[in-house]
C-alpha cells in the first residue's frame, strides 16, 4: 500500500480527503470570487468528481493537492499541495504547487505557510528536482504567493485547456528548482508528518 503522506504546519493540517470536506468543498468552488480566475464556478457534482480525483491521486501517490484545516477548529479551507497538471502544457511533464482556499480564510497568510510546506516535503522528502506554478495572469493575489515563496518568474504561456481569445487564457510560469530551494533561508522546521501509511 503507497504511504499517504500528511503533515502539519504551526496553524494547519494537510491531509487526505473525507466524505465530510464536500460540502464546504462545493461552497467554495460555487463562490464566483474563489473562482474567477477558472473558466466557471463548479456545480456540485464536477466539484465532488474534482474531490474524488484529487484523494485517488493521493491515495496513488501518496501525495497531491491535500485538503486543508485549520488545527485549532477542524473546519475546512480549501486545498494545498503538489499536484500532476491533466492538461497537455508547453512545460510537461511537471509537478506544480497550486492552492484553492474558501474566500472566509483568504488574508491569513494560510496559502503561503502550507504552500511552504508542500515544497518542504517536496523536495526533502519526494525528492522533486523542480516545481513550477502558474496562474491566469491577471492573478495577482497567486502571482504574489508564488514570489513569496522564493519562484522565479519564466514568462507566459497560452494555456491549452482555455478556448483561442478567451480573457484568462495567457498564464505567468514560475519555477523553482531544489538547488535554489536548498540554498535559500528557508527550513522545514516547522513541518512534519502525524500519520503513517493508510
Amino acid at each position: 500500500m503507497t504511504q499517504c503522506i500528511e503533515f502539519e504546519t504551526e496553524r494547519l493540517r494537510l491531509r487526505q480527503w473525507r466524505e465530510a470536506d464536500r460540502t464546504p468543498f462545493a461552497a467554495l468552488n460555487a463562490d464566483p470570487a474563489v473562482m474567477a480566475f477558472f473558466l466557471a464556478t463548479l456545480a456540485r457534482a464536477d466539484s465532488d468528481a474534482m474531490a474524488e480525483r484529487i484523494a485517488a491521486a493521493i491515495d496513488e501517490r501518496g501525495w497531491g493537492l491535500w485538503a486543508a484545516e485549520e488545527r485549532a477548529s477542524g473546519v475546512f479551507i480549501g486545498f494545498v499541495g503538489l499536484g500532476v497538471p491533466r492538461a497537455d502544457l508547453p512545460f510537461s511533464p511537471c509537478v506544480e504547487i497550486g492552492w484553492r482556499l474558501a474566500r472566509a480564510h483568504w488574508g491569513k497568510g494560510y496559502a503561503l505557510e502550507a504552500a511552504r510546506a508542500s515544497l518542504c516535503i517536496g523536495f526533502e522528502r519526494l525528492g522533486l528536482s523542480e516545481v513550477v506554478s502558474f496562474t491566469a495572469a491577471a492573478n495577482l493575489r497567486s502571482e504574489a504567493v508564488m514570489q513569496r515563496l522564493g519562484m522565479r518568474a519564466e514568462g507566459v504561456f497560452e494555456h491549452p485547456a482555455l478556448p483561442e481569445g478567451h480573457a484568462l487564457r495567457t498564464h505567468k510560469l514560475y519555477r523553482l528548482g531544489r538547488a535554489s530551494w536548498s540554498t535559500s533561508s528557508r527550513n522545514c522546521g516547522n513541518t512534519f508528518d502525524t500519520f503513517a501509511s493508510r
